[in-house]
């Protein structure tokens, strides 16, 4: 068994799925805007500028994840942002279960754990 132990490898390839699954939703949103979003954040009285902070939450987090650079800041903003997403648009999910079973925030609770494994298990620079 020991052949298949490879922390370094599995901390690398956590942090490669968590940018490349996370990657698409901001693409999506540079693509279709956040204007839906501006409008919702003001809705519930939030300045609609905290709309574009999405941009660096689900477009820059990630490519810096890929790259391997400025891991721990990059982990750490993917998990504000899981945060931010749950408060302000998820929050009447937080205790049901999708129509298959699963937990509604199934995604986000991914997303959250994953980038705090990544955070931990970052190689230290020296």
């Amino acid at each position: 068994m020991n052949a298949l132990y490879h922390p370094r490898a599995g901390a690398i390839l956590l942090r490669t799925v968590l940018a490349l699954l996370l990657l698409p939703h901001g693409i999506g949103k540079v693509m279709g805007g956040v204007g839906w979003l501006v409008g919702a954040l003001e809705k519930m009285g939030i300045p609609g500028f905290v709309a574009y902070g999405v941009y660096v939450g689900e477009v820059l987090a990630p490519l810096l994840l890929l790259a391997g650079i400025f891991v721990v800041p990059a982990a750490l903003i993917v998990m504000f942002n899981m945060i931010v997403a749950v408060v302000l648009m998820h929050m009447p999910e937080l205790m049901t279960l999708n129509s298959s079973g699963g937990w509604a925030l199934e995604l986000q609770a991914f997303f959250f754990f994953s980038a705090l494994v990544v955070m931990l298990t970052a190689k230290p620079r020296s």
